[in-house]
């Protein structure tokens, strides 16, 4: 009887205690979170409650496995399955709070710059995101070294492993270089202030947000929800543009090919008014002129103004429909159109226009008196 009833206390009075502890934590978390309402962290804290309650399950059953004598001719291989649980349950939890901690320095961080400078909240946001990750590799390669730790083939096989890892160390950068030379970049990324996350860029002709910033790779999402992923070593080896870089405002262009007898003042009286009925537009500044003409038409410009890439877009394509609809109504002359009639006349040397000349009203023998042309016309003979 003292054989069943002794594991069915220890691991029972292990699972009950683990229960308590972790709905008492829970409950604490809870009350301080609505009393501090002006810091996620106590909230956030409350993520890490299921790793939490398996490091305490873990480390109650390995510290009294022994005594009750479960699977007793299995000692060591439980023993060590409560080690590992254990090790793995604590870099969880270790990752949970790390998280915890840094997503509470970004809120309030955040919350205070937002308005101030927005730029370098992204640029804090991008930093903080690379950071968490290599906190996560790091304690994600400690925890998986101390595994293997507990394995008695591993600690012998340590020396050996050790004695040659300059050589695997050379072989394995030889392999890995563009695996490195990407995790280098997204470091040089992160705090060189190159690209932020939420920035607007063109890359390769795509224009789009960055949405995703890695060690490794970068992604961009494209104005049609495409998602264009990319090594982060093609933004420190390669030219890109990022209209997000220094101040959001920006200046846009529209372009038309008109006919030459567009109005170019009620032109300009128009876009005043069709910029002054934008939300988009940022009222800084305006202008319409003419940039190039060809033999049929006349290229027309039109420069504006907006807060940023999103709203700029709005103001472009606002003012070139507005644009276009108030001449097609307005002024319809205006749009280019394909000639048909004939050619003018050509004049003469003397001043006369005429419609058509005589292939042989140069020759001698054609009379140039008036303005009509007459060619002799040879006589018939008749036979008699």
């Amino acid at each position: 009887m003292e054989t069943i009833l002794r594991p069915l206390i220890v691991v029972g009075g292990s699972v009950l205690l683990t229960l308590v502890i972790g709905w008492a934590t829970d409950l604490l978390l809870r009350k301080a979170d609505g009393r501090h309402p002006e810091t996620p962290l106590w909230g956030l804290l409350r993520r890490a409650r299921v790793p939490y309650q398996i490091v305490l399950c873990a480390g109650l059953l390995r510290g009294s496995y022994v005594e009750a004598e479960v699977f007793p001719e299995h000692q060591t291989g439980v023993g060590r399955t409560l080690t590992l649980a254990l090790i793995g349950s604590a870099a969880w939890l270790v990752v949970r709070i790390a998280a915890a901690v840094v997503e509470t320095s970004y809120s309030r961080y955040a919350h205070a710059h937002a308005e101030r400078d927005p730029a370098r909240v992204r640029r804090v946001r991008t930093q903080v995101s690379l950071i968490m990750r290599v906190v996560t590799a790091v304690v994600g390669v400690v925890a998986v070294s101390s595994m293997l730790l507990t394995f008695p083939a591993m600690r012998a096989a340590g020396a050996s492993l050790l004695a040659s890892a300059g050589i695997i160390g050379i072989v394995a950068g030889v392999a890995a270089q563009s695996t490195l030379g990407n995790l280098f970049a997204g470091f040089q990324i992160a705090f060189g202030d190159m690209v932020r996350m939420g920035d607007t860029v063109v890359v390769d002709g795509e224009w789009g947000t960055v949405e995703e910033i890695t060690l490794t790779y970068l992604t961009v999402r494209t104005w049609d929800e495409r998602r264009i992923t990319m090594p982060v070593s093609y933004f420190t080896s390669k030219p890109f543009e990022n209209w997000s870089r220094g101040t959001p405002q920006m200046t846009g262009t529209v372009y038309w090919h008109l006919d030459h007898s567009a109005p170019m003042d009620l032109m300009r009286e128009r876009l005043r008014d069709v910029l002054r009925e934008c939300p988009a537009w940022d009222g800084r500044n305006y202008n319409l002129t003419v940039t190039d003409t060809t033999p049929t038409t006349m290229e027309v410009r039109a420069l504006v103004t907006a807060r940023d890439a999103d709203d700029i877009w709005t103001v472009r394509v606002t003012v070139r429909e507005g644009m276009i609809r108030w001449l097609a109504d307005e002024h319809p002359y205006a749009l280019p159109r394909i000639s048909t009639a004939e050619a003018a006349p050509r004049p003469l040397h003397d001043g006369f226009p005429h419609a058509r000349r005589s292939p042989d009203a140069d020759s001698p023998r054609s009379s140039d008196a008036g303005s009509r042309h007459f060619t002799e016309r040879p006589t018939k003979t008749r036979s008699h």
